[in-house]
């Protein structure tokens, strides 16, 4: 992100979308960004550390949803994106369901069956989603899966991207699809590489923008999300997104079930947990959940939560 807005500010040039409002936007066009530890996914910085907005995201498009009342209580900014209840654009459908094809579990089998496949390709960005005005159509166009010597890349291909408030969420949410991939294919991860038409900066965004690179940053290379359990990840991910529902629409869930979940997908459902009781003030409950954690990778994201709680309270 730094690199990116950096770069943004000394060459970007002015354009004016239709998004953006009257002062427009800068853009680079054609820009290229590589990740080359797609588990170093989480923005570690004051403003844009967005971790719990970002697992809501995933778990969104996991779950095949476009519903506007599913992701606005993750990210209220989708309001200003629907169509009737519900965000054209929405990933979710497209990757699970597009025209009755499941796209995530077609790459998976090809994949199987042909090792060095160039075919394993999802489109997002359908030629129909320009023929009439939407709120919404999808930033993303594919997104390419390449198994070589028994590690997954992964390519993705962005028509246009928001560099400040986009970014973080796609790296985030990209990364894992390809992470969930290469164990459905029982392989490890490669590089990710992030191919943007227009990577762009709104001018309104500018100054909080200039904040961000003000904050300084914290490197994530060495500070990577630990890697996902070996074996295929889809009984635990129906069990993650079971209580993902829970948890928005009941406020709790029965946490006996975290004792016989892996670590990993069992802090990924307290993260949610404790995303609820941000919301809903209780900070009793972030402290109980933050002895649980087995990875100290997000126990900052939780700190933040519970200084950001204190402030409120004095």
């Amino acid at each position: 992100m730094h690199h990116a807005i950096k770069a943004i500010l000394k060459k970007g040039e002015k354009i004016r979308p239709t998004k953006g409002g009257p002062k427009g936007a800068l853009e680079l066009i054609g820009a290229l960004l590589e990740v080359t530890n797609p588990r170093a996914r989480l923005s570690r910085t004051e403003t844009r550390g967005k971790s719990y907005s970002c697992l809501g995201e995933l778990c969104w498009y996991l779950a095949g949803s476009n519903e506007l009342s599913f992701i606005e209580y993750y990210i209220s900014l989708y309001r200003k994106s629907a169509d009737r209840g519900r965000v054209f654009g929405g990933y979710g459908p497209r990757l699970l369901n597009w025209r009755g094809i499941n796209q995530l579990e077609n790459v998976i089998n090809l994949l199987k069956k042909k090792r060095d496949s160039r075919q394993a390709v999802i489109q997002l960005f359908d030629r129909h989603d320009i023929l009439r005005k939407h709120k919404d159509i999808p930033c993303t166009c594919t997104l390419q899966f390449l198994r070589r010597h028994d590690k997954l890349h992964m390519v993705t291909n962005m028509r246009s991207n928001d560099a400040y408030k986009g970014l973080a969420h796609d790296i985030f949410c990209f990364t894992m699809l390809q992470e969930i991939v290469a164990r459905s294919l029982s392989i490890d991860v490669g590089t990710y590489k992030h191919a943007v038409g227009s990577l762009h900066l709104y001018i309104a965004d500018r100054i909080r923008a200039q904040q961000f690179l003000n904050e300084g940053w914290q490197p994530t290379i060495n500070v990577a999300m630990p890697r996902m359990p070996i074996g295929d990840p889809w009984r635990s991910i129906k069990l993650l997104l079971d209580v993902e529902s829970r948890i928005r629409t009941t406020g709790t869930f029965d946490d006996g079930i975290l004792d016989a979940v892996d670590p990993y997908w069992a802090d990924l459902m307290r993260l949610l947990q404790i995303f609820r009781y941000k919301t809903h003030p209780n900070r009793k409950k972030i402290e109980e959940l933050r002895q649980g954690i087995a990875s100290s990778v997000y126990l900052s994201f939780i700190d933040k939560v519970l200084i950001d709680l204190t402030r409120k309270k004095h």
